[in-house]
């Protein structure tokens, strides 16, 4: 569940999206170089960790399923969904904030969809059977950054301390409803540092006429992780059977780029794709330039992750230390009965 950091082609099924990557160049690093809906030039971390957990497909959108015969959509269910949504924020107000015209699937939506999920495992499974096999499963949430995004375009008065204390209200309803459906297992993924990305860095050479980071946003992004921690500790005591990994986005991103020659970068600063400066100025499209070596770049466009810099990411998440993942990782979350 998510935004289009773990989208691998939902808002292709929204006919009326702007939010959406199904054209070139987006794909050109995926099989036959096809253009899924991934924000990306191949594969993203949504699907390197299914990969990790050994599945040999990425689990496919809910809204692609749902094209399906009720038969072979309720056997697809076994092998997991994904629900994330490019634009979607933890408050249902964050889309229309972002884009003028747009449809996107809010975490609230998604949760909604995976009710529906449950009540045709329940059919083809049984009750019993399907809250076992839910007990065990393993639930990953990426959000957060639109939301911030969301305040600085809006030009918000919210006090800063107010607006991480309505984000985290918000995922607390979020976590438990789900925990009412049955999850028990959590692997979240805290905000990045978004300020760092081409766009924001874009932002801070016409608001500030430097070249660098937008501090502000990654402030906010800080303050996010530190209330987010907060509040899992808390369910943790309070949910029977509630267990959790925190992946510090945060962490994870700024050490790369702060020592990028250690991870294999040459650039953490441009888009791969893009327009204009720091190919920031337009969106990754047919007719945008292209970085020779997507393997070098740590940003594939204005906001997201290269191929590469997504299977790093899913790496330290499946098996990294606790200065990234805490209390345990991605793959002793599964192992934890």
């Amino acid at each position: 569940m998510g935004d289009s950091t773990a989208d691998v082609g939902t808002n292709t099924f929204l006919p009326q999206s702007t939010v959406r990557a199904n054209f070139l160049h987006n794909g050109i690093d995926f099989p036959k170089s096809r253009p899924t809906g991934r924000f990306s030039n191949g594969f993203n971390s949504a699907d390197f960790v299914s990969k990790l957990f050994g599945l040999k497909r990425s689990p496919p959108p809910f809204l692609f399923l749902t094209t399906l015969k009720t038969n072979h959509f309720r056997k697809h269910l076994l092998k997991g969904v994904n629900f994330a949504s490019a634009g979607a924020g933890l408050l249902d107000i964050t889309g229309p904030n972002l884009v003028r015209i747009f449809l996107v699937v809010p975490l609230s939506k998604q949760i909604s969809q995976f009710s529906t999920v449950k009540e045709n495992l329940i059919a083809l499974l049984s009750l019993t059977a399907t809250e076992t096999m839910l007990s065990k499963s393993l639930f990953f949430i990426s959000i957060g950054s639109n939301d911030i995004f969301g305040y600085f375009m809006s030009k918000s008065t919210m006090p800063k301390d107010q607006f991480i204390s309505l984000l985290i209200s918000s995922y607390s309803d979020h976590i438990t409803n789900l925990y009412r459906l049955g999850a028990r297992k959590f692997g979240i993924i805290s905000v990045p540092p978004i300020g760092c990305c081409p766009s924001q860095r874009l932002v801070q050479k016409l608001i500030n006429g430097v070249n660098g980071c937008f501090e502000p946003e990654n402030d906010f992004a800080l303050s996010f992780h530190s209330a987010l921690n907060n509040l899992l500790l808390n369910i943790s005591s309070q949910l029977s059977g509630f267990k959790y990994s925190l992946g510090d986005g945060y962490r994870m991103t700024i050490d790369v780029i702060n020592n990028p020659h250690a991870s294999g970068f040459e650039n953490v600063e441009s888009a791969c794709c893009g327009h204009g400066f720091i190919n920031a100025q337009g969106p990754c499209n047919s007719t945008a330039s292209l970085c020779a070596d997507r393997r070098k770049y740590l940003f594939w466009d204005m906001f997201h992750p290269t191929m590469k810099a997504a299977y790093m990411a899913a790496q330290t998440l499946y098996n990294g230390p606790p200065q990234y993942v805490s209390p345990i990782n991605f793959s002793q979350l599964a192992e934890d009965n």
